[in-house]
């Protein structure tokens, strides 16, 4: 029978390998479609590789997914202010670029080094209802405000891409903290996060089939999801002890 560190290589494997591939058929599928936009498409392809390999890596509490989510993070903010998803614009570029700074550092003082991984924790009861307290107000708080920023004609009481929105962006607020301060409940907001994020670009797609580089981050999602229950597995025996 396989152990857990033998499938943990081959799953990692197969998350890297396959989001590569995948990425270069989508991005030379879309390349040969449009004549505008092209450099959009290998920039986020670019932003994508970096963006898995940093998802892997902080999976299996690795720090050097700090520097591949520095990549990510800055490439992926300036492509959401491209296509108009301001709240996750400002989400990467005001807050997780620094934070990318931040987790290194707390990693390495939770034992983190090379192939030594950090030693994870656990909320307690209180710091469940603290941050289950403040995911609630934020969503409430930044649906309102990204509906009033929103351009679009979006019919109906609730813009459901504007919800996506604000969803992901306090779902990655809360995941990134915690996963920079080396708690296993991260896992519970980064699925979150890519469950929102994979119907937010589906919607964009919808709306405005001309944006071919939402496709790549379609695909970027679907195998963070993979990666992110992969992740709570790790991270809950990471914490066990």
């Amino acid at each position: 029978m396989m152990d857990d560190k033998k499938f943990n290589r081959y799953f990692s494997a197969f998350i890297l390998i396959g989001m590569a591939v995948v990425t270069v058929l989508v991005t030379a599928i879309e390349f040969q479609g449009t004549e505008t936009g092209r450099w959009m498409l290998v920039v986020s392809a670019l932003g994508s590789l970096a963006g898995v390999t940093c998802t892997v890596l902080s999976a299996n509490g690795r720090i050097l997914a700090f520097l591949f989510g520095l990549i990510d993070v800055t490439i992926y903010g300036i492509m959401c202010l491209l296509g108009a998803r301001y709240g996750n614009a400002a989400l990467h570029l005001l807050y997780f670029l620094p934070m990318q700074f931040v987790g290194f550092f707390q990693w390495k003082k939770r034992g983190a080094a090379g192939k030594q991984e950090v030693k994870a924790r656990r909320l307690n009861r209180r710091q469940w209802l603290l941050f289950s307290g403040i995911f609630l107000v934020g969503l409430v708080i930044a649906y309102f405000v990204l509906a009033a920023m929103d351009k679009t004609q979006a019919a109906g009481v609730v813009k459901w891409l504007v919800l996506m929105d604000a969803l992901s962006m306090m779902c990655n607020l809360l995941g990134q903290y915690l996963l920079s301060t080396a708690y296993m409940e991260q896992w519970y907001f980064w699925i979150g996060v890519n469950i929102t994020t994979i119907i937010m670009w589906v919607l964009t797609l919808r709306q405005d089939p001309s944006s071919a580089y939402a496709t790549i981050y379609v695909v970027k999602y679907s195998f963070y999801l993979l990666n992110s229950l992969n992740g709570l597995r790790i991270w809950y025996n990471l914490s066990r002890g």
